[in-house]
């Protein structure tokens, strides 16, 4: 997801993204804890994908 994707969406949007993406990185370490995460980059994408959304809320708010 490009920032540019991101940037045009309303605060209430971003908000609930930014939960599911936290869930998401939540429910990855725990895979990676039990052995069970064959792809490691995708921890490091969702963190990305947090970063940018973070930066739109506080852009918006700004």
């Amino acid at each position: 997801m490009k920032f540019s994707d991101i940037k045009d969406k309303d605060i209430q949007e971003l908000q609930t993204m930014l939960k599911e993406k936290k869930l998401k990185l939540f429910e990855l370490k725990l895979q990676l804890k039990t052995m069970q995460l064959t792809n490691y980059c995708e921890i490091s994408s969702v963190r990305k994908e947090i970063a940018r959304i973070n930066t739109a809320i506080s852009a918006k708010r700004g």
